[in-house]
């Protein structure tokens, strides 16, 4: 695809696109799915809602573009490099609160909606660890490791659970490493 040439209308449609797109990303961000409202991003963006609906159709749509256009971490190389490429991303989620996903992970939680535009992204993760693991049932192993990922992140910063509230990140990578490992490893047989 060629790029429009600068001033033109093809141009200024990009420029407003993105403009809406990063005031919709901060107000999923900080409010939620639920809370975030199409007016709201307009007057973020400068221009009239319609005109975000003429661009996106549905705040869903909104929604799954923003989702689409987050960075999804890096996996990739071995079983064991992956492996470990996972529970440094685990580590780094549990080492500071990710403001900005635990947003989008409440909006999943409580919003059918929002789940379904989110599980895109969610795929596009468990796809690359997928590619990583060198067995039959490589989907399968990946979406485990995947609600293991979501499972310690929902525990420890949104419903605060016991020890894994304030447990060192480390600490809880080190516990995950041979169940990781043993998921991305080759089957033995």
């Amino acid at each position: 695809m060629t790029n429009p040439r600068p001033g033109s209308r093809a141009a200024q449609r990009l420029r407003t696109e993105a403009r809406i797109l990063d005031a919709a990303t901060q107000a999923f961000f900080s409010a939620g799915y639920d809370r975030t409202t199409i007016r709201a991003v307009a007057a973020a963006a400068g221009v009239d809602a319609g005109l975000v609906m003429h661009y996106f159709g549905t705040k869903q749509e909104l929604y799954r573009r923003v989702i689409d256009a987050a960075p999804v971490p890096e996996v990739s190389g071995t079983p064991a490099e992956a492996a470990e490429q996972i529970l440094d991303g685990i580590a780094s989620r549990l080492e500071s609160e990710p403001a900005a996903s635990l947003a989008l992970l409440r909006s999943m939680l409580t919003n059918p909606e929002a789940a379904s535009a989110a599980s895109d992204g969610i795929a596009r993760y468990q796809a690359q660890i997928a590619a990583a693991i060198p067995a039959d049932d490589a989907d399968l192993r990946a979406a485990v490791i995947t609600a293991i990922t979501l499972g310690i992140t929902v525990s420890r910063h949104l419903i605060k659970s016991g020890e894994l509230a304030t447990a060192d990140p480390a600490k809880v990578a080190a516990l995950l490493r041979p169940c990781v490992l043993s998921l991305a490893a080759r089957p033995a047989g």
